[in-house]
């Protein structure tokens, strides 16, 4: 197997090229034009806008159906500090339900990849993670508030000041009790904040660290964790149907 893994492929042409069975992780292709392709039983997973299949622009037909499916995603998309809140509700109601799944599992499978993506447990130290970067230190200017069980996107590899042991194998009551306290932080930003503030900007934390010390608007840094949160329980879901197989298969 041929593997490209991080190099700059902008510009490349391909042609008359077998890629049956190929996998495309993080990968930027914005802007590719694919003609006479064959794709049968093809997956695609990500930030879909502008596509155009067969000459239909795609993408909002995908965001029409994911929104029938998923009643609760349009609460991912708030337009004012209330709109925030409604979301983060929604979505400490759902997680429940995932955990419930999650605890029916043993022990060990929370701690196994499916197709190569991140464990259960290793979604929820992404989370934790998350929540320490976009809300801990860019929204509440702590210059240094990453736990060592978070668990930073692979493609960051190592920060000055962001802990990062993707060895680390916590139990999930372990993570769980961390995450519980971030969620409580997201909470009460989110209960006091008000549309003046949702449209205001960060003031720089002059460390190092992430996200960089840089001036954010607090929109995007509070719409981050909405994003993170409700996706990485969806892929967490989907994986956790695999897992559930697994074991029945195995029983």
């Amino acid at each position: 197997m041929v593997e490209h893994i991080q190099e700059d492929l902008r510009g490349s042409r391909f042609e008359n090229v077998d890629l049956q069975g190929s996998r495309f992780h993080n990968v930027d292709l914005s802007g590719a034009v694919i003609r006479g392709a064959l794709m049968v039983g093809a997956e695609i997973d990500g930030v879909i806008e502008g596509l155009t299949v067969n000459g239909v622009d795609v993408a909002p037909l995908v965001e029409a159906e994911l929104d029938r499916r998923y009643p609760q995603r349009r609460k991912m998309r708030p337009a004012d500090a209330d709109g925030f809140r409604a979301g983060w509700a929604a979505l400490e109601q759902l997680w429940p339900v995932t955990l419930e799944r999650a605890r029916r599992l043993p022990p060990e499978l929370l701690h196994e990849r499916v197709d190569g993506e991140w464990s259960f447990i290793e979604t929820l130290r992404h989370l934790v993670m998350a929540t320490d970067a976009w809300v801990g230190r860019a929204v509440l200017g702590d210059p240094a508030p990453f736990h060592p069980l978070g668990l930073p996107h692979t493609e960051m590899g190592d920060v000055p000041g962001v802990p990062n042991d993707p060895d680390a194998r916590p139990n999930l009551d372990e993570i769980l009790a961390v995450r519980a306290d971030r969620m409580r932080t997201v909470r009460e930003v989110l209960a006091g904040l008000t549309d003046e503030q949702l449209a205001g900007h960060t003031e720089p934390v002059d460390a190092p660290g992430y996200p960089p010390p840089e001036s954010y608007a607090v929109r995007r840094c509070l719409q981050a964790i909405l994003n993170e949160e409700w996706e990485h329980r969806l892929f967490a879901e989907r994986d956790l149907d695999v897992l559930e197989r697994r074991r029945a298969g195995g029983a």
